[in-house]
């Protein structure tokens, strides 16, 4: 029997232990031996709760027990998280966790530490939920040069985006519905405004490079900003507007980012809906391949820390390779990625438009007082510079069609 901790028993602890115990025979079976939650840490008590005799309120219990092996931290946060994560794993109990704002922070450190104790610190549930995309990234695609991972990685940013454009109603209102429904939080700050998806880039980012990158150093722009009025233009272009996260490889140079992208038919992130997350990657030889699924959730991201729980379980005191190191990766600034813009000015600007941006492709969607273009390919810097310049600047979205 393989004993098992559980830290924190809000929504994705509890949904660790429903899945263990839902699906009993089957884990059992591939783990190779039974698996046992013998403790569930939590500040709160939970009379009446199935599994109410096995809260404890102090980790030593936990650490101190030999008997325990495997611990699945969903606490989430910085601290405890982190102490807890390291005292474990400098005991030789291996980390399973979901705690995507801990792994994009200390993942090499947590990597290190359980390499050097023979035990292992993995992370699926930390980007994606249920997705297995870690798993690929660090076994499957091992073969390859990923020189593109492109990911919308956000289901309530992907849920507003998805209702604006089907409904045509304003960012607020659809963030209102996304919260009563539950997939917004009363504040949706880290959602909105992209910092959840530049959490998970980074992490992906740093297994693509094996290196660190840090997601302080992303460029990262959220949706707050996009109106109904741009769906209009995106439809009239044939046009989807998505949250997209990206790190690519080009020309020797590493760039990364987060912000709003106006895509086509042929990128196939184009038609992921509602709460539903896909990250696409291209290897150099593999060519293209992508993972679909739900982003989020109970039982979903639960899922995805007890396949890790497994994967430990089968490899007992064996490490894991995992090339992350804490070795800094620069990234490139992004004022010299180039691309196209799309643009909105205010009626009348055509002759600065032309003197500015060379040729015009003009658009019109109906939006009183305004037209859209698009621009030629071109640097991020060198846009900015001609959008400064434009009077009748009204505002812009990038290309990546």
């Amino acid at each position: 029997m393989i004993n098992i901790a559980v830290l924190g028993y809000g929504t994705v602890g509890s949904g660790v232990v429903e899945v263990i115990e839902k699906n009993k025979e089957v884990i059992d079976r591939r783990a190779g031996e039974a698996l046992y939650v013998k403790y569930i840490l939590d500040l709160r008590d939970f009379p009446g709760d199935a599994y109410e005799d096995r809260i404890v309120h102090d980790f030593r219990i936990i650490l101190n027990d030999p008997e325990v092996s495997i611990i699945c931290e969903t606490m989430g946060g910085l601290e405890p998280a982190l102490t807890f994560s390291m005292q474990a794993l400098k005991a030789g109990k291996s980390v399973c966790t979901s705690n995507k704002e801990l792994v994009a922070s200390h993942g090499a450190e947590l990597i290190a530490t359980a390499r050097q104790n023979r035990c292992n610190y993995l992370f699926e549930a930390s980007v994606g939920g249920g997705i297995p995309v870690i798993r690929p990234l660090n076994v499957a695609l091992t073969a390859e040069r990923i020189e593109l991972i492109d990911g919308i990685l956000n289901g309530t940013t992907n849920y507003i985006l998805t209702k604006m454009a089907q409904e045509g109603t304003d960012f607020e209102v659809c963030l209102k519905e996304a919260q009563e429904k539950g997939y917004a939080e009363r504040n949706p700050e880290a959602d909105v405004e992209g910092y959840d998806a530049c959490r998970k880039i980074a992490i992906l980012a740093s297994l693509m490079t094996g290196k660190t990158v840090r997601y302080e150093e992303i460029y990262t722009e959220g949706i707050t900003k996009v109106t109904k009025e741009d769906f209009l233009y995106a439809k009239k272009m044939g046009l989807f507007i998505k949250l997209l996260a990206s790190v690519r490889y080009e020309a020797g140079a590493y760039y990364a980012m987060v912000a709003p992208f106006l895509v086509g038919e042929d990128n196939p992130l184009h038609s992921v809906n509602d709460v539903f997350n896909a990250i696409f990657i291209r290897g150099n030889t593999l060519g293209d391949s992508m993972y679909y699924g739900r982003g989020a959730g109970k039982l979903p991201t639960a899922s995805a820390v007890v396949s890790d729980v497994i994967d430990c379980a089968k490899h007992g005191r064996k490490h894991i390779i995992c090339l992350w190191e804490k070795e800094k990766q620069p990234l490139s600034d992004i004022g010299g990625a180039c691309r196209r813009f799309f643009v909105r000015a205010k009626e009348g600007s055509e002759e600065e438009v032309r003197r500015l941006f060379g040729r015009m492709a003009r658009v019109d969607a109906g939006v009183p007082g305004e037209f859209g273009f698009l621009t030629e390919p071109m640097t991020e810097r060198e846009f900015g510079e001609k959008a400064e310049a434009l009077e009748g600047f009204v505002g812009r979205l990038r290309v990546d069609a």
